[in-house]
């Protein structure tokens, strides 16, 4: 009997194997057409009743089928039948590791099948698909689990409330305030503004930030030369003005280098695309090339900026709006973010008609409000005239998956652009009241530290 048949079988007579492999057989898998009919009869039956079915409704039902041979029609209930008699029970341990090979090889070749089909012109999608297609494909496994049972899986989550998140803090304190002190990995978060706010200002001061604390960065420009970049981390890292910069002795600037290795080990690299020509496929490309030559890992990758990159899923024009294009770029940033296990900081332009608002919200996002819908963290940075005058910068946040967004809604920080910084100021220097810490919050219902003890269960 051949393996497909065997797959048939067990999909018919074996409801534990069905509930595990159903999820990732596909018609196409099946190159023989009785299989490939049989197999959709099958899973028909069992997405609609719920329930194996037997022989004899299967039999009635390809007798049903619409648009085949009598031949195949025929060929179809042999199979069945043999099927039927065959009562011979198959290992179960070995059985789920061949269809798994059998899924992952069928799945490779139909990537390669589609690949090449792109290739030449004749799919849908991008070439910038074909890295994702074969990824999709290499990474099928079976997964025992099938979700989380709430009484069985009760001390696991437990556990996971009490568990310490893993996040990346930041050198500004209202920043770690809104945010439970720094931005976890398997991120994408964005900061918003006009242009000439400060978005690539605020990128580069959270990156220098950073490498203080020794982490690895990777900053991926779409518009700024890569020396550009670098000079806005030096004047920020070593504290020295644009303007100083240009004119420091060289032996000064080496010694200041020097001292900045002997003071933090991490590591930056700059890497600048031509604006709209690169995805997160060549990001990929980057992050694996630098892992290989330099043994560089990064632990935070900045994006400069969302709405210059391309997508690797689709092609700009062809009736594509910017809603969906921008959408998709970020939910591949988001992705990307997901499988290096890193957050993901990037930027985004406000409307026209945000640009001069001194309260922006959500729906003045530039291009797409699928990019808000996609990010973790989304704040707009606001300057006036008023602000501008005192060297500061008004951060709103709209979107906070890591604490309450109502709670400290907005701050002013300082800002020098001149080093490219961004720092703490004093309550009294503000143009604003920080406003959230005056929202009056419920009282615990027990005060002390044994509110537990004595609570019937």
């Amino acid at each position: 009997m051949r393996l497909e048949q065997t797959i048939l079988k067990n999909l018919i007579k074996d409801k534990d194997y069905t509930r595990k492999v159903l999820p990732f057989l596909k018609e196409e898998y099946f190159g023989n057409m009785e299989d490939r009919l049989l197999f959709k009869e099958v899973a028909d039956f069992l997405l609609k009743y719920g329930e194996q079915p037997t022989f004899d409704a299967l039999d009635i039902e390809i007798n049903n089928i619409r648009g085949t041979t009598d031949d195949t029609v025929k060929s179809m209930r042999e199979t069945l039948k043999e099927l039927n008699n065959d009562t011979e029970k198959t290992n179960p341990d070995w059985l789920l590791d061949n269809t798994e090979k059998f899924c992952q090889e069928k799945a490779i070749y139909n990537a390669i099948t589609s690949s090449l089909e792109i290739m030449n012109g004749k799919g849908k999608q991008a070439k910038g698909a074909i890295p994702s297609l074969l990824s999709d494909a290499l990474a099928i496994s079976f997964d025992p689990n099938v979700g989380h049972d709430y009484i069985e899986n009760a001390v696991e989550r437990y556990d996971y409330y009490h568990r310490v998140e893993e996040r990346i803090p930041f050198d500004l304190e209202y920043f770690n305030k809104i945010t439970k002190n720094g931005i976890p990995k398997k991120t994408l978060n964005i900061v918003m503004a006009g242009v000439g706010v400060g978005k690539s200002l605020t990128l580069c001061h959270f990156a220098s930030g950073y490498i203080n604390q020794g982490k690895n960065v990777l900053y991926i420009s779409m518009e700024l030369a890569e020396p550009e970049v670098a000079k806005r981390i030096d004047a920020n890292v070593l504290n020295v003005s644009l303007d100083d910069l240009m004119v420091l002795p060289k032996d000064i600037y080496e010694k200041k280098i020097e001292t900045l290795k002997q003071k933090t080990n991490g590591k930056l690299i700059v890497k600048e695309y031509p604006t709209a020509s690169a995805s997160t496929v060549h990001f990929r490309s980057l992050l694996n090339e630098l892992n290989l030559k330099k043994g560089f890992v990064p632990d935070v990758i900045m994006v400069d900026y969302l709405n210059i990159c391309a997508s690797a899923r689709i092609k700009p024009g062809n009736g594509v709006n910017s809603y969906t294009y921008i959408k998709a770029i970020a939910e591949e940033l988001r992705g990307l973010a997901v499988e290096y296990n890193v957050p993901i900081w990037s930027a985004t332009q406000l409307t026209r008609g945000g640009y001069g608002s001194t309260d922006p919200d959500l729906t003045d996002t530039s291009e797409s409000f699928g990019l808000p819908a996609t990010a973790d963290f989304f704040v707009a940075l606001i300057v006036t005239e008023q602000l501008e005058q005192l060297n500061q910068i008004m951060v709103k946040q709209l979107k906070n998956r890591y604490a309450d967004p109502s709670r400290y809604k907005r701050d002013v920080i300082g800002v020098d652009k001149t080093r490219m910084k961004l720092y703490d100021i004093e309550q009294s220097a503000k143009d604003i009241v920080d406003t959230g810490e005056d929202i009056p919050q419920p009282k615990p219902k027990f005060e002390n530290k044994n509110k537990f003890k004595g609570l019937k269960v």
